[in-house]
């Protein structure tokens, strides 16, 4: 699949998902082959900025234990994407109007955080209000691939109220479950 098309994925309904489905890559494949390496990039990218920038990036942030925070948040995001699918799949289908398969949602559980892991690289720059600004940019990117991810999979038409609800739930576990892991890593 071509660069382009991937970039496009959070802002239509109509590139790309199409060949994504026919693909079909089984759920393994998308652990192994997008899920566990890009799940490894924000809690490397953490541990860096928690032993190289110190107290610059924020008061009290050279002080934690980054090998156990960092681990802790590698393993919970690999749970996410398992517990994602699953709650994907249930909240699509518990509406007679939609209908997916597991395939499906967890190819979108896959998707879905792709942007949020990707925001991590902002941490190679020491500012905490320039990283909540790429995680807040991030999580509206990642809550735009969900509903273009359902309408497409689903096969919706635009502005259709039963996707818009079935995203608003699954991304309000999404930012829940995010606060949650957020809250380990400022807990430690």
């Amino acid at each position: 699949m071509n660069p382009l098309t991937i970039i496009q994925l959070p802002f239509t309904h109509l590139a790309g998902w199409k060949d994504l489905q026919q693909r079909h890559p089984s759920i393994a494949t998308l652990a192994w082959c997008i899920v566990l390496p890009m799940s490894l990039l924000p809690p490397v990218m953490l541990y860096y900025a928690g032993t190289h920038y110190g107290d610059i990036f924020a008061p009290g942030f050279a002080d934690r234990q980054w090998r156990f925070i960092t681990t802790i948040l590698f393993l919970a995001e690999l749970l996410t994407f398992f517990v994602m699918g699953w709650l994907i799949h249930a909240v699509v289908n518990s509406d007679r109007d939609l209908s997916i398969s597991y395939h499906d949602a967890y190819l979108l559980a896959a998707l879905a955080p792709l942007p949020l892991w990707s925001a991590a690289i902002a941490l190679l720059i020491p500012s905490l209000l320039f990283n909540a600004l790429v995680v807040l940019v991030a999580l509206g990117i990642s809550c735009s691939l969900v509903y273009h991810g359902l309408q497409a999979l689903c096969k919706r038409s635009a502005n259709d109220v039963t996707t818009m609800s079935a995203t608003y739930t699954v991304m309000a576990a999404g930012v829940l479950t995010w606060g949650l892991l957020m809250a380990i890593v400022w807990a430690y």
